[in-house]
């Protein structure tokens, strides 16, 4: 699975596999043993846990650079590696 960010500990990746639970955008982040599936277009966890602090740094992430990871998601789905975003600072 491509790593595409890494901020504060967290790293965050995305793939797309066909018949994959979630078919609406998302990325997996990882942080201290949790692992989470989040959406793209609102932040809301899909699956796995972690910890609120994190989350919301993964979230106000996702709000700075939703239009780039859209469009890591059309290259991911098109089967292409998608491209690294900039880390939250």
């Amino acid at each position: 699975m491509p790593t595409i960010s890494m901020f504060y500990g967290i790293l965050v990746a995305m793939m797309f596999e066909q018949g994959e639970r979630h078919n609406a955008p998302h990325i997996h982040v990882r942080y201290a043993g949790h692992k989470a599936s989040v959406a793209i277009a609102d932040g809301e966890l899909f699956a796995g846990n972690f910890p609120p602090k994190q989350l919301k740094m993964v979230q106000a992430w996702i709000e700075i650079h939703r239009d780039e990871l859209l469009a890591d998601w059309e290259l991911a789905v098109a089967g292409e590696r998608p491209y690294p975003i900039d880390p939250l600072r």
